[in-house]
């Protein structure tokens, strides 16, 4: 089969432009699958950081896994497929760490918060301070020992049974109104909201603007209260180490802290 020039020309710059939109295809660069295991608190604030991060970077796709710190740790131990961990206490990153399961050098903190007692905003129990948590038949609900929200609400109900303002029965009469006990403090909250609880103790960032017209927050006093500490690390076993610096790195920008503070956590 015979062709013109002209014919010649008209397939070579056809090829060509197929040869390019090809190659183009080629270069553009493959999604990164990012996989952030964060503690349950952090849901809100870091759905959001999620998204942001997403529109600055469209090649990479963040995946969030939100449970108890310690159901984390137990997940990277047994070597599920995480890339950072975000923790609500230093204890279980710091427990992965010492098994030689993060890189070292990207561990830091990136928030801290504090806690409170809730109550539902029609407060059936007429609970109004900490003293009224060892009221007999208050229903309270609190985190597992092993999770931070439970472990920090232990040693805020100890601090307040050492001091004689409150007794020193306190602290007992307290736990034994204790009628469950949530692997998360999203299942604290959630109990309260239900009307399952009379109280619970959170993190003052579980009040946000969605439930706040849900709960009445009573302030826990602040020599009492735990600074909850948030620490951030690269897991060892990453295949994307140099994305996972880069992601926590952004947690700990200004457009990251403004994320965060918006949803009342406070910065190292």
């Amino acid at each position: 089969m015979k062709f013109s020039h002209f014919t010649l020309i008209i397939i070579v710059l056809i090829a060509t432009i197929l040869f390019a939109g090809c190659a183009g295809e080629q270069a553009k660069p493959e999604q990164t699958d990012l996989t952030v295991f964060a503690a349950a608190s952090l849901t809100g604030a870091l759905t959001d950081i999620a998204m942001e991060y997403e529109t600055m970077h469209p090649d990479v796709r963040i995946i969030t896994n939100f449970d108890g710190s310690q159901a984390l740790r137990t997940q990277i131990e047994q070597g599920a497929d995480a890339d950072v961990f975000l923790s609500a206490n230093t204890k279980q990153l710091y427990a992965l760490r010492d098994q030689g399961l993060m890189e070292n050098a990207t561990i830091g903190l990136f928030a801290k918060n504090k806690l409170a007692v809730i109550v539902p905003a029609s407060n059936p129990a007429g609970i109004t301070t900490p003293q009224d948590l060892a009221q007999p038949g208050t229903r309270l609900v609190i985190g597992t020992k092993d999770v931070p929200v439970g472990d920090y609400a232990r040693q805020i109900l100890k601090k307040m049974g050492n001091d004689t303002a409150y007794g020193s029965t306190y602290t007992t009469s307290v736990l034994n109104n204790v009628m469950s006990e949530e692997t998360t403090v999203t299942g604290v909250v959630a109990k309260v909201q239900l009307g399952e609880a009379d109280a619970g103790i959170v993190y003052e960032t579980d009040i946000t603007p969605d439930n706040r017209d849900k709960f009445t927050m009573i302030a826990i006093p602040d020599k009492y209260n735990v600074i909850a500490e948030y620490p951030a690390g690269v897991v060892k076993t990453t295949g994307n180490k140099e994305e996972a610096i880069r992601f926590i790195a952004y947690l700990k920008s200004e457009q990251g802290k403004a994320i965060l503070a918006k949803y009342g956590f406070a910065l190292p």
